[in-house]
């Protein structure tokens, strides 16, 4: 990794994480949260990936006003102006229009790294090479950088990449959004599809010239601030655009669009971590292929199934086979696993009948 360039990282925290409730609320979003019993919170792991590249004072966080407090303490090495408060989630385009033109005012020629809050990886030296060789292709082109992961399934809960021949860091051909199980074992095993990790590497003015020229309206409320950011009047500033703009992706607003995006593709152990299935499919099992905490939790005829407990509490399950089982406090969810995508279903009924207090 050879730039001149002063090298920024983005961290993007603001989502809710509904897909992990009942631990993940809106009080303490999975980013926040040790799911994988590492000790660290996604954010945290996040925040130690990227700061072998990047000094602490080169971070910035973009997440919900009302967790800035939190992103304080689960990266103390920041200082209270590197934290970006949105005041309404709107997506990823609108997140990284304001990380944009802030670090514009800051320092219009660096390099910025865009990352999620809360993914995994387990090869860490081979993440950084990778990396590493695109943060030096964007710095000598005028390249839109996206990382793509080697599949190891035909997975359905992912977007895919098309490379458009097989060069180490390749123009990308087109990019499919979450496809059908057929239609995602056609992709695998053409070998010219790949995951979308949702990491991007470009410079400031680049990210910011093709937002000028795919989401002009974006351009125009994020640009007019210019003199705000930064200052005192930002956040009054930021509360009248994030009212404004429409929410949309940064996939689907530019990326897709756009003819100067390029992808380094590996396989580093990578997963978003998005489901209780995939932490399932991710964590270590019992010799009936359960996942479970290794104390308090005792299993008779289950198998396939993973339990939630909070510390210190004992369960007794009986009879279940490939069920999703999480505990807390206050919220008891019991699902079958080939059923957890009505988990926004089961929310939206208890938000309706009780309120935000379990949500």
């Amino acid at each position: 990794m050879r730039t001149e360039r002063e090298l920024y990282c983005v961290i993007m925290a603001g989502g809710i994480g509904t897909r992990f409730w009942p631990n993940s609320r809106q009080s303490l979003p999975k980013q926040f949260l040790d799911i994988c019993g590492t000790g660290k919170s996604f954010l945290r792991m996040t925040f130690e990936r990227f700061a072998t590249m990047v000094p602490a004072e080169r971070f910035f966080v973009v997440t919900n006003a009302r967790y800035k407090s939190l992103v304080l303490e689960h990266i103390p090495e920041i200082g209270e102006h590197q934290v970006l408060c949105e005041p309404v989630g709107r997506n990823t385009a609108p997140c990284i229009c304001y990380a944009s033109y802030y670090l514009r005012k800051l320092s219009p020629e660096a390099m910025m790294i865009v990352t999620p809050a809360d993914h995994l990886v387990l090869n860490e030296a081979e993440f950084q090479t990778i990396t590493g060789d695109a943060i030096e292709f964007a710095d000598h082109n005028n390249a839109l950088m996206t990382i793509g992961i080697t599949p190891s399934r035909p997975e359905t809960g992912y977007g895919y990449i098309q490379k458009s021949d097989n060069a180490t860091i390749s123009r990308v051909k087109c990019f499919t959004e979450k496809p059908n199980l057929e239609l995602a074992q056609i992709f695998v095993q053409s070998g010219e599809f790949f995951w979308n990790s949702g990491i991007f590497i470009w410079k400031v003015k680049d990210i910011i010239s093709a937002i000028e020229k795919h989401l002009p309206e974006h351009h125009s409320l994020f640009d007019a601030i210019a003199d705000d950011y930064a200052t005192e009047r930002e956040a009054a500033a930021i509360e009248r655009v994030f009212s404004e703009c429409r929410p949309i992706s940064i996939d689907y607003g530019v990326m897709e669009v756009a003819d100067n995006v390029f992808v380094r593709c590996g396989d580093f152990g990578w997963s978003d971590v998005g489901t209780w299935g995939s932490l399932y499919q991710l964590s270590r099992k019992d010799k009936y292929a359960n996942v479970k905490p290794n104390e308090g939790c005792y299993t008779y005829n289950t198998r396939s199934s993973i339990v939630s407990l909070p510390k210190g509490k004992v369960a007794v399950i009986n009879g279940l086979r490939d069920y999703i089982v999480v505990d807390t406090d206050d919220v008891l969810l019991i699902c079958p696993r080939a059923e957890e995508q009505n988990i926004k279903k089961y929310i939206d009924e208890v938000k309706f009948n009780t309120g935000d207090k379990h949500i």
